[in-house]
């Protein structure tokens, strides 16, 4: 795929990780002031909301694990956000398997209703086995949880949509179901928007058939046009297009001999143990899989410090040098970047004053000459 890809004149979007579990977001043992309570985070998405950003991603995790000791439920906190903002759309983590696709629909459809149209989900198929065993349910293999996840993402569209909704799989079933009230429907928008991740062939090719967007690890430029390249053909043989959101840590200071200084003492006081056991759980989950590319597998020790690999998306330097990577991203065809940062508050506030504005000027100019072509956005 060359950079200059039918993306659209639409800008790039801009989300952020919720901190609603402990820990931060990087595994490291470095002064991280960012907090995992409410007051912070509805500071925080007050804050985001007025500085660019589109989308908030709350995470979920049920019990303690890898420097996460504490957290709030995703779908929850969610909640809250979307009723303490308001423009920022918030999308909550859930797992198929500890959800029942009808009772989140359900939950999903007031929150909806209740913020104007600003609910969303990130449908997580699962890679954390004690999460599901220690609260009593199966852990399927690797395959077979995206299989399940797939029938919950048709279930989720088909109960939102239909007002006699009908649905037979090997996980789910729905007969002649009316949802009152129905999310919040547009033109543009004609359900919540359904999110997922996964790194593996059956994520990708889940992703093509059901999902509005799909969310993909840290990636260089290369890494991220293959990616694009496969989900997108996938997706053109349904008839259909999916988004593409990329997951990266920002570390934005005025010189770029700082922002390096920032990573290398994250790096360098990463909790081992917790990293190392962490690369352990998720590396284990990705060999499960039918053909071994699950998620992580080719990921190093520095790689893991941050868990979604933010560090490998290059987002460190000055605002000029950010600037110019996020809109190289853009000409690859990646619609929305999903950040992480040490400091929330700080460096939230500096990448609205300092960076996004680069950035606009940077794909006005590009779309100027002719370098962002108008696509299906």
């Amino acid at each position: 795929m060359s950079d200059d890809v039918d993306v659209g004149h639409e800008p790039i979007k801009f989300a952020y990780w919720v901190p609603n579990v402990s820990g931060g977001l990087v595994v490291s043992r470095i002064e991280q002031r960012t907090d995992w309570s409410y007051d912070y985070n509805r500071r925080l998405a007050v804050l985001a909301e007025n500085n660019g950003f589109d989308y908030a991603l709350s995470q979920v995790r049920y019990i303690a694990s890898y420097g996460a000791a504490y957290q709030h439920e995703s779908t929850g906190f969610s909640l809250a956000l979307l009723l303490a903002t308001e423009r920022l759309k918030v999308i909550a983590a859930i797992h198929p398997g500890l959800w029942h696709p009808g009772v989140l629909a359900k939950f999903i459809a007031t929150a909806d209703q209740l913020s104007g149209g600003r609910a969303a989900v990130n449908v997580v198929s699962g890679w954390f086995k004690d999460e599901f065993t220690k609260l009593g349910e199966p852990w399927l293999e690797h395959d077979e949880r995206y299989r399940r996840s797939e029938e919950f993402i048709r279930y989720l569209r088909e109960i939102w949509t239909d007002d006699h909704a009908e649905f037979r799989g090997d996980f789910y079933r729905l007969h002649d179901f009316d949802l009152k009230p129905k999310p919040v429907a547009a033109l543009d928008r004609p359900h919540p928007e359904i999110f997922q991740g996964g790194n593996s062939t059956a994520a990708r090719a889940m992703a093509g058939r059901v999902s509005d967007w799909y969310f993909s690890n840290g990636r260089d430029l290369d890494g991220v046009s293959e990616q694009i390249a496969e989900v997108g053909a996938e997706a053109a043989r349904h008839g259909r297009r999916v988004r593409f959101g990329l997951n990266g840590f920002l570390i934005a200071r005025d010189t770029e001999t700082e922002a390096r200084e920032v990573l290398r003492e994250i790096i360098a006081k990463a909790d081992r143990e917790a990293v190392e056991g962490f690369g352990s759980a998720v590396k284990q989950a990705g060999r499960s899989t039918s053909d071994g590319k699950g998620m992580w597998q080719d990921s190093e020790f520095a790689d893991l410090v941050q868990y979604n690999d933010g560090f490998r998306t290059g987002l460190v330097g000055t605002p000029e040098q950010i600037a110019e990577r996020i809109v190289a991203y853009r000409r690859r065809g990646v619609d929305l970047l999903l950040l992480g940062f040490l400091h929330y508050l700080e460096d939230v506030e500096y990448f609205g004053r300092r960076i996004l504005p680069l950035v606009r000027e940077l794909e006005a100019d590009a779309a100027e000459r002719g370098e962002l072509v108008r696509g299906a956005s």
